[in-house]
Order: C-alpha cells, then sequence, then structure tokens
C-alpha cells in the first residue's frame, strides 16, 4: 500500500542511484535471462518515487539511446544494469579465490551486488555519504557480515573501518569516479594502495569527455535522429522545469558557449537551444546542464596504464569495452547499434586494477 512505502527524496550527483535501481529492475523483469536482480525489483516496489522523471539531466552523447523495449528513455536505465552484470562477474571470479575475502561497494548508494554474489562467507562493506546510509538503512537494514560506512570515499578514516582483510580485499566504484576530477581520482587511489596493498578494484569511466554525440547520430537515418533531437529536447525540458532556480542561474552562469539565454525560462532556453550546433549543445550540456560541478577538470580515463603512472604500486589486470560479451540477441536494433558503436570507439569502459 502508498502509505507503506518510503519516501526518498533526493538530488544532484544521489539521485542518479534511484535510476541505477530502476534500470536494474526493469531489465529483470524485461530480459531476466540477460540480468536478473530480485532484491532491485522489490526495492522499487517499497519506494514512493516518481521513476519516470530522475532528478538527474541525462548524459550528453549517450543520452539518446533506446531502451530494451525500443522507446527512448535515459541511458543509465539500460547502462547501468550492463556495469553491473560486468562487475558482478569479476567479484564471483575475486571470491572463488578468496572466500572469505572483504568486499567494499564504493559510493553504493541503492546497489544490491551482495545478494547477487554473495557465498555465505564473505564480509561486505557498502560505503556512501551520511544522508544516503540513512536512505539505506530504511530500505535495505544490515544483513549479517555487512557493514554500512556513512562517509566520503575522499575520507581517508573509512579504510580503517575495513576490519576484515585477512582474505584479500576487493572494491567495487560503480558510475561514481567521474564525478571527481583528475587531483581527487590520484588522491583515491594512492590511498587505496596505502591501506589495501595488493587488494583489487574493478570500476568504470569514460575515455572522453565529449561523448561523439554528432558522429553517433550519424550512424541513424536522418528521421530517427530527428525524433532522438526531439526527445533530447523533452528530456531536457522535464529535468528544467522540475530544477531549483538557484540550480538553473548556477547552470546558465557556467555556459562556455557564445551567447546565453534571455531568461531561465524553458522558453528562453529552447529558443537559445536552436541557434547553435548538436556539438557545441553537446559541449553546454556538460559543463552547465550536467550536476558535475562546474569549474572543475571532471576526470576521463582512455588507457588503464595512465594510473600506473601516477602510482608505481597500482597495476593493471584488465580493461575492456563496457559491453563486451554482453549477449544482445534479446535488445532492441537500437540498443545493439548504440553498444556496437560505443564498444568501438571505447567511449566506455571496464578497468580492473590491483593496488
Amino acid at each position: 500500500m502508498q502509505q507503506d512505502k518510503v519516501k526518498v527524496t533526493l538530488g544532484g550527483i544521489s539521485a542518479s542511484m534511484l535510476s541505477c535501481l530502476w534500470g536494474r529492475a526493469q531489465l529483470s523483469k524485461d530480459h531476466s535471462s540477460l540480468f536478473y536482480d530480485a532484491k532491485a525489483i522489490e526495492l522499487v516496489e517499497k519506494i514512493d518515487y516518481d521513476f519516470s522523471a530522475s532528478d538527474v539531466p541525462p548524459f550528453v552523447g549517450i543520452m539518446l539511446m533506446f531502451n530494451l523495449s525500443g522507446k527512448v528513455n535515459r541511458p543509465e536505465f539500460c547502462l547501468g544494469p550492463i556495469r553491473a552484470k560486468q562487475f558482478d562477474e569479476k567479484a564471483k571470479a575475486y571470491i572463488a579465490e578468496h572466500p572469505r575475502a572483504s568486499v567494499i561497494n564504493i559510493a553504493a548508494g541503492l546497489d544490491t551486488t551482495f545478494y547477487r554474489v554473495d557465498n555465505g562467507l564473505i564480509h561486505w562493506y557498502d560505503l556512501d555519504l551520511p544522508a544516503v546510509i540513512d536512505i539505506r538503512r530504511q530500505l535495505l537494514p544490515e544483513p549479517d557480515r555487512v557493514t554500512y560506512i556513512a562517509k566520503s570515499l575522499l575520507d581517508p578514516s573509512w579504510c580503517k573501518d575495513i576490519t576484515h582483510t585477512e582474505d584479500g580485499v576487493f572494491m567495487i566504484a560503480g558510475g561514481v569516479l567521474g564525478w571527481f576530477d583528475k587531483s581527487e581520482v590520484e588522491q583515491f587511489f594512492s590511498m587505496l594502495a596505502d591501506n589495501f596493498p595488493d587488494g583489487e578494484i574493478v570500476f568504470d569511466a569514460m575515455s572522453r569527455l565529449d561523448g561523439g554525440f554528432r558522429t553517433w547520430m550519424d550512424n541513424f537515418p536522418p528521421e530517427q535522429q530527428d525524433a532522438m533531437r526531439a526527445a533530447w529536447m523533452e528530456a531536457m525540458k522535464e529535468w528544467w522545469e522540475k530544477a531549483p532556480q538557484d540550480q538553473k542561474d548556477k547552470a546558465i552562469t557556467a555556459l562556455k558557449t557564445p551567447t546565453k539565454p534571455k531568461g531561465t525560462e524553458w522558453a528562453d532556453i529552447e529558443a537559445w537551444w536552436n541557434q547553435h550546433s548538436d556539438e557545441e549543445m553537446a559541449e553546454a550540456f556538460m559543463t552547465a546542464f550536467s550536476p558535475i560541478p562546474s569549474g572543475g577538470d571532471q576526470w576521463a580515463l582512455e588507457d588503464a596504464n595512465e594510473i600506473t603512472k601516477w602510482d608505481n604500486r597500482i597495476t593493471v589486470i584488465d580493461q575492456f569495452p563496457m559491453s563486451k560479451n554482453i549477449p544482445r540477441e534479446s535488445l532492441s536494433a537500437d540498443m545493439r547499434r548504440f553498444m556496437d558503436y560505443s564498444d568501438e570507439r571505447g567511449e566506455w569502459n571496464i578497468f580492473h586494477l590491483r593496488v
């Protein structure tokens, strides 16, 4: 019943955890042979939240894709479960060799990986900001062998909260490091090497921040490009009309385009938007209309060996495109096209390192 549901109110980066949760639940319902997350389905039913309208604006370059039913939707609804499937395989392989390992889920949000990979022996730690952990405790009280840590991933004190390290440490960091700038990511990896020697981490990152939107759009027939642009505008309008005034003001101030909108009403944004090319708008979207803090040097990674140059204690185990070995037979033609295109260009990759 509605009154039994938990009201969740989050904005900015933290709100993305709800989109990721919804995506895992939807894929599980529609394509259970590809990926199944029973706990995600259960959680979605417990939350009082409009999953049809995320508080986080879609990302440039990968926003206009088609979901598994062929309808336009946001990418995290599709790519989040794909990332989860890849992480599951890595975690299961590590746990098979280290059955009593500690697994640390960094920026856990409402992730439910523990319930998919638990062998009955591992020690599990979910790390996230205090407000997120509070919501997690309401919806998912800590099971046996699971500890919640309410701290920032950049706060080194959380490393001392990991008390079971005798059979190895495996870390998962999904969809989070790209929110930080390069210096913060360097600090993060050095902190891991200081505290978890011989530990392993799996994470994802885009190889570039421009997203290659114009090039990807050229893969579609003209009439479909028009429909995708229209969907992009509709999603942007939906987000803009919900955004608080101070967020709108900051977004417009952060714009690097030669001109700026005359006002903050949607009609002003649309009129200004139509004066620019797709590539100009992709750049504007990433620098101003994204919840990534403006003015920073947000992090992208093309080659994992770049991290080994920061700290020679870190070694590369694996790097591969996000959708590698993901079965595509049940997916829509447009989703397959996007996955193939992204993988060929290496735009979004999975990285596996030893620290």
